[in-house]
């Protein structure tokens, strides 16, 4: 099958710099080992040459287009410009600010020429060139990652959107926009069951898929023991809004009554780009942040328990999948294992689960307390990865959804 990618906002490689990248590069590895892929994408400030270079080995065809460039912030005429255009065209501004006319001349002479027998779209914001005439002759389908309307109700009902009354103002637009752009594709992709539901009551006649992420096993082997202590460690890009407010809820409310029971107890705040208010958390007592590290594995290896403290935020979190494909012993909120089966009747425990900072401070008691189930978790999750959360398995199901578009 001859398949178009489109992911225009994200290029993807290297796979490691973030959730995004890692989902659409391991998914295209999969399908270029049996189907023709092209692959469009946009570089970004910080892709090398190297890089584009390194993709070009993982599909048939790349089309590189430049990508925006860093602009000075618009000023108050210009944001009503744009607010009044969002709405005019029942589309979110950033999704307007990055449309890209070169690329979409070059997705319709593509489409035109019947180059393609599918298009997928990694992320939503790449609808945009998916033109409501394309389904008559190529299967359309939209890998959504997590629902853009879903994300934003998700954050203000929690108390974590960095602009409530710019987010409330948008989002009966965001509404509109999903429902619109959902009934332009063959079929739909989401990431868990609870994304799927979501998506299905904003656009009930779409076929939806579940594609769970993955994790590439090598990269993340299996710790060599148990390293005991008393280590605590949250990994992620902490310049994302969720686990901004994750390492600073978890530092400042959490953390300070775990260190009161165990005072040697350490915090290590793992990560690339490091904003100034998690920089800020290095000055709390045990508390460690290192900014962008060689290897993640080794830190999930030597961590005594990995914490997943998200408040805010939808799909599947790789971060957790990672940690558990690792060994380490998950602590982690509801929404933080978001998608996964840890635990309940006639299932192996896989995780502990905590909300609130009586439950973290509980949980994390439990397991510094007793190897053995810090050993149970870990052989668990490590079980359950292998089972069912491999790139291998994302990929069959992503295939299976192309070809049944």
């Amino acid at each position: 099958m001859k398949i178009l990618v489109l992911s225009c906002n994200t290029f993807p490689y290297p796979p490691s710099r973030g959730a995004a990248e890692g989902r659409t590069f391991n998914l295209l590895k999969y399908l270029h080992q049996r189907h023709e892929v092209t692959l469009v994408t946009e570089r970004q400030r910080w892709t090398s040459d190297e890089d584009v270079e390194a993709l070009q080995q993982w599909v048939s065809h790349l089309m590189v287009f430049p990508g925006e460039q860093s602009q000075a912030k618009p000023g108050l005429l210009s944001k009503v410009g744009r607010f009044v255009e969002s709405v005019a065209k029942t589309t979110p501004p950033n999704v307007l600010k990055r449309y890209s006319p070169e690329v979409q001349a070059w997705v319709d002479t593509f489409v035109a020429a019947g180059k393609c027998d599918a298009i997928a779209c990694e992320h939503s914001v790449n609808e945009v060139y998916i033109r409501p005439e394309f389904r008559q002759s190529v299967h359309t389908v939209v890998d959504v990652h997590s629902s853009v309307y879903g994300w934003v109700l998700n954050h203000l009902e929690h108390g974590a959107s960095e602009n409530p009354l710019r987010d409330r103002l948008y989002l009966p637009l965001l509404y509109r926009y999903e429902k619109r752009y959902c009934a332009k594709f063959s079929s739909l992709i989401a990431t868990t069951e609870d994304d799927r539901q979501k998506l299905a009551a904003i656009s009930p006649g779409s076929p939806i898929t579940v594609v769970s992420n993955g994790v590439d096993l090598e990269t993340f082997p299996y710790r060599p023991g148990d390293p005991g202590g008393q280590r605590l460690v949250f990994v992620g890009a902490m310049d994302s809004s969720h686990n901004i407010d994750a390492a600073r809820f978890f530092a400042l409310e959490v953390f300070p009554q775990v260190r009161q029971r165990y005072p040697e107890a350490t915090l290590s705040l793992v990560g690339a780009r490091p904003v100034a208010e998690v920089l800020a958390l290095k000055d709390e007592p045990g508390v460690v942040v290192t900014g962008k590290v060689p290897s993640m594995v080794d830190y999930m290896h030597q961590a005594t328990v990995c914490v997943v403290p998200l408040r805010v935020g939808l799909g599947i979190k790789t971060k957790t999948l990672e940690s558990m494909a690792a060994g380490a012993p998950i602590v982690a909120s509801d929404r933080g294992l978001e998608g996964l089966t840890v635990d309940g009747a006639n299932v192996p425990l896989r995780a502990l689960r905590a909300n609130s900072v009586a439950e973290y401070v509980n949980a994390i008691s439990q397991l510094f307390e007793n190897p053995a189930l810090r050993a149970e978790l870990s052989h668990n999750a490590r079980s359950m990865i292998e089972t069912n959360y491999t790139w291998e398995r994302a990929g069959q199901l992503y295939e299976q959804a192309l070809l049944e578009a």
